[in-house]
């Protein structure tokens, strides 16, 4: 189980709107980061700086102090696109691309992150860690997600032209958009829009 503090991330609409997203796993939280094909354009994942903004503000806590190397970042935007694949082939109950299985197993295969605790009983992260560690917890939180009870509560988000994953967590299990505060608000405005119209 994958400790969390702050649950959900700080996005920004086109506008430049900041809103609150949260998927409800660690490893749908990498997914905001860009993806294979139309989402490249949405790449952030440059450097070693950015994968380790990216688990500063991702539901890790604490915040694991990593030292990440540049093959690292390439291994975490191929284990994205993967991840992002393998997803998209549940969502639509398509079989899983064994290439993208291959990759997702073989991160997840390797040493994740360790739990330590310190002689004052805070939270900390044993040894030193790596990018290597936080794409192996990633990848074996994706199988724990896509295996485990939760599976057939993962959605993409309703709204037009939003393709945010998440899963649904609400207890009624009718959570339809990536958040109420943006794809949620819009899809209100737009009804208030359309009961105007055609009472005109």
């Amino acid at each position: 189980m994958v400790p969390s503090a702050s649950i959900g991330l700080t996005l920004h609409s086109r506008t430049g709107v900041a809103y609150r997203f949260d998927p409800g796993a660690l490893c749908l939280e990498l997914l905001v980061t860009g993806g294979p094909g139309p989402y490249r354009r949405y790449e952030v994942l440059h450097g070693p700086d950015d994968l380790s903004d990216w688990a500063d503000r991702s539901r890790l806590t604490p915040t694991p102090a990593l030292q990440i190397s540049k093959t690292e970042v390439t291994n975490a935007r191929n284990l994205r696109d993967a991840l992002f694949r393998v997803v998209l082939a549940h969502l639509h109950s398509d079989p899983y691309p064994p290439g993208d299985l291959k990759t997702l197993n073989k991160a997840a295969a390797r040493p994740a992150l360790a739990p330590a605790i310190t002689p004052t009983g805070e939270r900390q992260w044993a040894g030193t860690p790596t990018g290597t560690h936080l794409l192996a917890t990633v990848a074996q939180d994706a199988i724990e997600l896509l295996t485990g009870p939760s599976a057939h509560r993962i959605r993409t988000c309703a709204g037009e032209n939003c393709q945010l994953v998440y899963v649904d967590t609400s207890r009624p299990g009718r959570r339809r958009w990536c958040s109420m505060e943006h794809c949620g608000n819009l899809h209100k405005v737009r009804a208030l829009r359309s009961r105007h119209a055609d009472q005109e």
